[in-house]
């Protein structure tokens, strides 16, 4: 049998190994929390402080590899006034923004995994993926009220043209599946995202100059703009200086677990 001959039969070979598991589904839920690293919050990674929920319908090709359409829904939020820097503390400084996530994720499990049917009741698993982001940077100011920080342009924006609240994302992360009960596994994960936006907590750049925040014939707006811009204690936002950090994306993160039921339309082997 020559070479070529023996290369298309393991061809096929896959095919029909592949073929074998190419009618399994997944559907899910999950429950955790949600984190964000940014400009309010540059240095601790693992600060989750909000609740996530989300859902997910996953289309397995074999015991190895799967694609995810995912959906988590979550809150961010940072205070500088609760930071243990005392720069940060002097900016003064906050948000809290929901954040929506949808995405398309490529799973790769370490171990041959299906629910049920492998030897295995467990694996180690990586993914990574594309999504949509959206957002709404808010924060509560000294007279009581909730501002849309977008809406003002705090950093002197154009007033009449908001920077985008969606974004382009990816999530990236990894986990451990396991099989609980017949169909049903249990899957504790963690994952960053990285936003392609620096307005996820509406601080990018430098200080505006009270001027460049100045809406015409609207006073009450300007004088709600140049407060807002900078609330640093002393007032020390000299403008041309430094507002947020040098990094030009923030990122957040989801870590909890999912409960997943999977469906298969015809009886798979049991898997080595």
């Amino acid at each position: 049998m020559n070479s070529s001959v023996k290369l298309s039969l393991l061809l096929l070979l896959s095919i029909i190994s592949l073929g074998s598991f190419a009618q399994s589904w997944d559907i899910g839920g999950f429950v955790g929390g949600a984190a964000y690293m940014g400009d309010l919050n540059p240095v601790n990674p693992l600060k989750v402080n909000n609740l996530a929920f989300g859902a997910q319908v996953k289309r397995n090709f074999n015991p190895h590899w799967s694609l995810k359409l995912n959906f988590v829904k979550g809150k961010v939020e940072a205070y500088d006034g609760q930071s243990d820097s005392e720069q940060q503390r002097i900016r003064n400084l906050s948000f809290f923004s929901p954040v929506n996530e949808i995405s398309l994720q490529t799973e790769f499990n370490f171990f041959k995994y299906v629910p049920s049917f492998s030897r295995k009741r467990y694996t180690p698993f990586l993914y990574a993926g594309l999504g949509m982001v959206t957002f709404n940077p808010k924060t509560i100011h000294s007279d009581g009220n909730t501002y849309e920080l977008n809406l003002l342009g705090t950093e002197g924006q154009d007033f009449y043209k908001p920077y985008n609240t969606y974004a382009l994302v990816i999530p990236y992360g990894g986990g451990v599946k396991y099989n609980i009960s017949g169909n049903w596994s249990l899957i504790a994960e963690a994952g960053y995202r990285t936003a392609y936006t620096d307005y996820l907590d509406d601080v990018s750049g430098k200080y505006a100059s009270p001027a460049s925040l100045v809406v015409p014939n609207d006073p009450q707006t300007t004088r709600l703009r140049q407060e807002l811009a900078d609330r640093s204690v002393g007032k020390v936002g000299v403008p041309g200086t430094q507002r947020g950090d040098f990094r030009t994306k923030d990122t957040y993160m989801f870590v909890g677990l999912s409960i997943t039921y999977s469906i298969f339309s015809q009886k798979c082997p049991v898997v080595e």
